[in-house]
């Protein structure tokens, strides 16, 4: 309220009535914590609605612009000017960018929304000032659920305007993250070296089963849906077609619910499938073939203990809830629903453990789950 009691509207001194504008639109504005929170809340209603969101952010190309106070009142009044009832204008960073949430959209309209809201605002602000200031501001469109890539196997990218709670979240769990990534590199790089005769034995047995390279490389979506490169032991013939899993993955995430009784029982991974060599079938039922992951895992790319990462073509079939699988924590070698349930589950219920996993991480949790997989490896408890 003091800096509004200093500005001074371009052109002229402001009026007592515009002032009062001005205070009153401010004091409707959410503080960034609470407009923040509203964003995280209004994504989490989308997901369980089925509609969208869209957020208008305004901030300045120049954020030490001399006038910012009352640049920033404009743009405020702007952004009043275009709301709807149930829209929610806020500091996104307090007095360095606003903006205006927008939801309970329908997802089929979203492109022709976004580019009316952004023209009303250009009109609105352009009509407050002599000539065009929207050279001076810079404004974005963040649009929940965010769209998918055009092209097949382009990865779906974060918009990390509409997650404001998770650097909020890493920087409250800073010491467990630093712990946690502490473990990885010692565990990881101490298994290697224990392992590493059994690492040769397999690799040999591989080369000598099929032809072909002894490693299986893939591109993985691994933590905020960043792609990295995942290493197995080649368990499939060199020339399989992998057009069978995806398939299968299409059927078993979009049915996950909506089968009977007995498609609970039915098994993550593909049984009988003939793409896989002999000894390809031991080491996925001993889970050896995971045992090169370890060397992503030293990298940062994995941790020991987390949700298993998805492939490109499973993350397109995803929901929205879907995806904080891997928007939460960081992928592991191995987590709570393989030592729990394994792939005897259906896909939600896996996802559910998951995120479960997120919310309760912990150190000793990670221990415990460390502990209990050599003995769900060796029950072989939904491997195939």
């Amino acid at each position: 309220t003091n800096q509004i009691n200093q500005m001074n509207k371009p052109g002229g001194p402001m009026s007592s009535c515009a002032e009062r504008e001005r205070v009153e639109t401010f004091q409707q504005a959410f503080d960034e914590d609470l407009f923040r929170d509203t964003v995280t809340r209004e994504r989490r209603r989308a997901d369980r609605s089925g509609l969208a969101m869209v957020m208008l952010l305004v901030g300045l190309q120049d954020s030490q612009h001399a006038n910012a106070p009352a640049l920033f009142a404009r743009i405020a009044l702007a952004l009043a000017a275009i709301r709807s009832d149930i829209d929610i204008l806020g500091w996104f960073e307090r007095e360095s960018i606003l903006g205006l949430i927008v939801p309970e959209l329908d997802r089929a309209n979203l492109a022709g929304i976004c580019e009316r809201l952004e023209s009303e605002f250009r009109k609105e602000i352009t009509s407050q000032f002599e000539g065009d200031i929207t050279e001076q501001l810079s404004i974005r469109l963040c649009v929940y659920p965010e769209p998918q890539q055009s092209g097949e196997k382009e990865f779906q990218t974060v918009d990390p305007f509409l997650y404001p709670e998770v650097p909020e979240r890493r920087e409250r769990v800073v010491m467990f993250r630093a712990l946690k990534r502490s473990i990885d590199i010692f565990g990881s790089l101490a298994l290697l070296l224990i392992l590493s005769p059994l690492l040769l034995a397999i690799a040999g047995l591989v080369k000598l089963s099929s032809p072909g390279p002894v490693l299986f490389r893939q591109v993985r979506i691994g933590h905020m849906l960043k792609p990295f490169m995942m290493s197995k032991f080649r368990t499939m013939t060199a020339d399989a077609d992998h057009t069978i899993h995806h398939h299968y993955v299409s059927w078993f995430i979009n049915s996950s619910g909506n089968g009977h009784e007995q498609d609970r029982h039915t098994t993550f991974k593909l049984t009988n499938d003939p793409r896989i060599t002999p000894i390809g079938r031991f080491l996925r039922k001993t889970s050896l073939d995971e045992l090169p992951q370890l060397w992503n895992v030293l990298k940062g790319e994995m941790s020991l203990v987390g949700p298993r990462p998805p492939l490109w073509y499973e993350l397109k079939q995803y929901k929205p809830w879907h995806r904080h699988r891997v928007l939460d924590s960081m992928p592991g070698l191995t987590g709570l629903w393989q030592v729990t349930g394994r792939s005897r589950t259906t896909f939600d219920e896996m996802v559910r453990l998951d995120l479960r996993y997120a919310r309760e991480q912990s150190l000793w949790g990670d221990i415990k789950i460390l502990l209990a997989t050599p003995a769900a490896v060796i029950k072989g408890k939904g491997a195939c």
